[in-house]
C-alpha cells in the first residue's frame, strides 16, 4: 500500500512540474529555430527571478541543513573506489535513456557507444560497478533533444529541491522519467520506490563531488544566485553542443575532479 501511494505521489509531482513549466513556457520570447541558435544566446531569460531567488534560498537552506552534511559524511566515511563504483553504477543505469535521446537526435554513433557501454559494463563490470568499456559517453536527456529539434529553452527556473532548470530541461526531465526503460522495468517488477531511491543516491553522488567547487564559487561570487544561473546555463549549452560550444567559457559545472583537488589540499 505504501509503495503504491509513494508512486502516485511521485507521478502527481511530476505532472504538477510539467504543468508549471508548460504554463511558464507561454511567456517565452520567440527564438530562431536551429540547434546552435537555440543555445548560443548569452542572455539568461529569467522573468521569474524574484520567485526563483526565493526557491534558491530555500534550496540553499535545505542543502546546508541536510544534503551537504550528509555528502561530507559520505566522502569522509566511504572510500574513493567505492564512491567511484556508485558513480559508475548510476551512469550505467542511465545509458538506456542516453541511447534513446541520441537516436532521437540522429547521433547513431553515440547511441552505439551507449549500447556498448551498457552491455559491456553490465555483464563484465559487475552490473555497472566498474567502467570496463571506458567509452566516456556523455549525458543526454530530452531537454537536449528538444534543443536539437530547435525548441527554445524558455524561462529559467529554480525548482524546489531539484534546483536550476530551463523550462525546456524541466519538461524534458518529466519526459525522461516516463521514457527511461530502467524506470519502466522497475514499475513492471513492483519496485515503485526505485526512481525515488535512484534520484536520492544520484543527488548525494553529485553533491559529494562538488563540495569544494561550490564552496569556492560561493566564496568568490558577488551574487551566488547569478553565478549558479550562469554556470548552469553554460553547462547546458556545452552538453547540448556535445562540448563544441564556441561561447565564452565559464567555470564548468562538472566537478568530477573535486575529490582529487580536496585530497591535494589536505
Amino acid at each position: 500500500m505504501g509503495l503504491r501511494s509513494t508512486s502516485s505521489s511521485l507521478k502527481f509531482g511530476l505532472a504538477a512540474s510539467a504543468l508549471l513549466v508548460l504554463v511558464s513556457g507561454c511567456a517565452t520570447p520567440p527564438q530562431t529555430e536551429g540547434k546552435a541558435v537555440a543555445v548560443m544566446n548569452d542572455e539568461v531569460y529569467d522573468p521569474l527571478e524574484p520567485m526563483n531567488r526565493y526557491f534558491f534560498d530555500v534550496n540553499y537552506a535545505l542543502d546546508a541543513l541536510f544534503l551537504k552534511p550528509v555528502a561530507e559524511m559520505y566522502v569522509g566515511v566511504v572510500p574513493t573506489p567505492v564512491r567511484d563504483s556508485v558513480t559508475n553504477f548510476l551512469t550505467n543505469l542511465s545509458q538506456p535513456i542516453y541511447l534513446i535521446n541520441n537516436v532521437l537526435q540522429g547521433e547513431l554513433n553515440r547511441a552505439g557507444d551507449n549500447m556498448g557501454a551498457f552491455f559491456t559494463n553490465t555483464f563484465l563490470g559487475v552490473g555497472g560497478l566498474f567502467d570496463v568499456a571506458q567509452l566516456n559517453t556523455q549525458e543526454e536527456d530530452l531537454g537536449q533533444t528538444f534543443a536539437v529539434w530547435g525548441i527554445s529553452e524558455g524561462p529559467y527556473l529554480v525548482v524546489p529541491v531539484l534546483g536550476p532548470r530551463t523550462t525546456r530541461a524541466a519538461v524534458g526531465g518529466v519526459g525522461d522519467y516516463f521514457l527511461d526503460p530502467v524506470n519502466y522495468a522497475a514499475r513492471e517488477n513492483d519496485m515503485d520506490n526505485f526512481p525515488i531511491v535512484r534520484a536520492a543516491v544520484h543527488g548525494l553522488d553529485q553533491r559529494s563531488r562538488s563540495l569544494g567547487a561550490l564552496d569556492e564559487i560561493e566564496r568568490t561570487s558577488i551574487d551566488f544566485y547569478a553565478a549558479v544561473r550562469s554556470l548552469y546555463r553554460q553547462n547546458r549549452n556545452n552538453l547540448i553542443l556535445n562540448g563544441a560550444s564556441n561561447s565564452t567559457q565559464l567555470p564548468s559545472m562538472n566537478f568530477d575532479d573535486d575529490d582529487d583537488n580536496m585530497a591535494k589540499k589536505n
